[in-house]
């Protein structure tokens, strides 16, 4: 299998990562937090550390991180809370995954926010100074962006969006699912209130253990109760961080993967991580461009992007497309991506696309079969 869907998950992860699951699930696979055994202290030691690098990864020293099984969670307790907290007038980009926008439509349709869509000009540009203007017309209460779309991989100016927010007294959040330890970015600035980061996606550790990184001066209300191993006589939520938002049994196993990552992450460098997908992508398109039935979307010359890439095929559909594609032994992701915001913008709803996404290990081998594949598509049209 040619592997082209990084952006669902990276695959494979670093050699380190499976052994190190392998190791410390065998000798420490026991529940973080709830005991005082030597097996239980090694746990919690693994979860302090893991919590250390990731904020010297995102240079937060300064801010709380929470770990949640998938970004979706994370998301939900943050959109979640903030509405108990009283927001009610919320921006978005053109962008936004599933997991912000059923959350938002969940509240929206029963009348109890408005949700608006942020100035983003037909050459994939976001336009500062229209979103200026709609700040003065409507003043943000909070405003959530997508960090790098999964539909074609194009990275926001959020440090920029966000400054302009907090000029309003806006809440801020980065959703970097498919940007965190691959787009350096400083979450410890002040303009950042909350960061959301998928542990199995950029950052090459396992499924099952996500979270966000959070400015701990907001006093977020709770919206998941349950266990947390402290305060066990207390029906209210603890008060202090992480444990008024990590209720329930931490995945050890996915702590133990993510903690691999991001030593290798440190060991590889993030810049270089980076120059690797961005060489990857930059072979995808040239060679995706040969083909002149094969049309890509929202890629302009005038953006910034992580290693994705959408494509059209002249008289065939994406999910057909996608048939052919793993007949033939290539992964790629067809349809709607979860996004269903970002197509309508693009012109693509409902059909979709077809969905290429490059990672660091994409080999040389990978781009071969799918040039195999795409000569066999061309023969066939």
């Amino acid at each position: 299998m040619a592997y082209f869907d990084n952006a669902a998950t990276t695959y494979p992860k670093p050699e380190a990562v499976y052994d190190f699951m392998d190791e410390f699930y065998r000798k420490s696979g026991v529940n973080a937090g709830r005991g005082n055994y030597g097996i239980a202290q090694g746990a919690n030691k693994l979860l302090a550390e893991t919590r250390s690098l990731i904020k010297e990864l995102l240079h937060c020293q300064s801010k709380e991180v929470i770990f949640t099984p998938t970004a979706t969670i994370a998301l939900n307790i943050i959109l979640q809370g903030m509405f108990k907290k009283g927001v009610r007038k919320i921006y978005i980009s053109p962008f936004e995954h599933n997991a912000v926008t059923r959350t938002l439509h969940a509240y929206e349709s029963e009348g109890l926010i408005q949700i608006y869509e942020l100035a983003v000009s037909s050459d994939l540009k976001y336009d500062m100074e229209r979103i200026r203007y709609q700040f003065d017309d409507n003043k943000p209460d909070l405003v959530a962006v997508s960090h790098a779309s999964n539909v074609i991989g194009l990275i926001a100016p959020i440090e920029e969006i966000f400054v302009l927010a907090k000029k309003y007294g806006a809440y801020t959040v980065a959703d970097m699912s498919q940007t965190a330890g691959l787009v350096d970015c400083n979450i410890g600035l002040s303009s950042f209130d909350f960061a959301v980061f998928a542990g199995h996606k950029t950052l090459y550790g396992p499924t099952g253990l996500s979270g966000f990184v959070m400015n701990e001066e907001i006093e977020l209300p709770t919206v998941i109760y349950g266990g947390t191993g402290l305060e066990s006589a207390n029906q209210n939520m603890p008060d202090t961080l992480p444990g008024r938002f990590e209720m329930g049994t931490i995945n050890i196993s996915g702590a133990a993967g993510l903690n691999a990552a991001l030593k290798w992450n440190k060991e590889i460098g993030m810049e270089k991580i980076r120059e690797k997908e961005d060489e990857n992508r930059s072979k995808l398109v040239s060679l995706l461009q040969k083909y002149d039935w094969m049309r890509l979307v929202g890629n302009s010359p005038k953006g910034t992007y992580v290693g994705i890439v959408s494509c059209l095929i002249d008289g065939i559909s994406s999910d057909s497309a996608g048939t052919i594609f793993s007949e033939r032994g290539i992964a790629v992701r067809t349809g709607l991506q979860c996004a269903p915001f970002a197509h309508r913008f693009l012109g693509t709803f409902p059909a979709g696309t077809i969905r290429f996404s490059v990672g660091y290990f994409t080999s040389e081998d990978d781009f071969e079969e799918l040039k195999d594949t795409l000569e066999y598509i061309e023969g066939e049209l």
